[in-house]
């Protein structure tokens, strides 16, 4: 077992912060390029055990409709039936079942990911980037991951033929987490 350089004093209850993370995903459009988006409304909150991280938890909330491709058309398609179907499915969420130290400044989070009322399991390579007290006397701490999924296996199965062969939209998607954390105010 990886020894964690995270420190202890940063075990507690977090809040993610949505003004200073961000929710993405990269999927590849026609075969040739790739098309990021992301979530602009979200929240999370979860405790981090930095002494035994099987004791951290994770749960995620994200408002569908707040997608964000920069494109106002893709918008609209990707929450219509075809994909999201956002009118029915509001919220995509993200439940932890595990966590586990994966090196010594990364956790391999386990859970329940439910896109358009289906639930499957994913894990996320998470990467502790550091801590902070932020001017307002916040502690902070940072993470990113990142975790392939098959849309398809959340129904999410919309696509298009190409003429040369292949499709439009690639199956598999690229999930991306850039967090900013705040620690909660402990009980005294």
């Amino acid at each position: 077992m990886t020894t964690p350089t995270v420190p202890a004093s940063l075990t507690g209850s977090y809040t993610i912060d949505p003004t200073h993370s961000r929710i993405g995903f990269v999927a590849r459009h026609a075969m040739v390029t790739k098309v990021r988006g992301s979530f602009n409304e979200f929240d999370g909150s979860g405790y981090f055990d930095a002494a035994n991280p099987a004791n951290s938890k994770l749960q995620l909330t994200i408002k569908a409709a707040s997608i964000d491709t920069r494109n106002a058309d893709r918008d609209a398609h990707l929450r219509s039936n075809d994909f999201f179907d956002m009118e029915t499915y509001p919220e995509i969420t993200f439940v932890s079942t595990g966590v586990e130290q994966a090196g010594e400044d990364s956790y391999r989070v386990a859970g329940d990911l439910t896109i358009k009322g289906v639930t499957r399991p994913v894990a996320v390579e998470f990467e502790y980037t550091g801590s902070a007290v932020d001017p307002y006397g916040n502690q902070r701490i940072g993470l990113e991951g990142t975790t392939s999924v098959n849309r398809k296996d959340w129904g999410v199965n919309w696509n298009a033929a190409l003429e040369a062969g292949g499709v439009l939209v690639s199956e598999n998607v690229t999930l991306e987490f850039e967090v900013s954390a705040i620690r909660s105010a402990e009980a005294a």
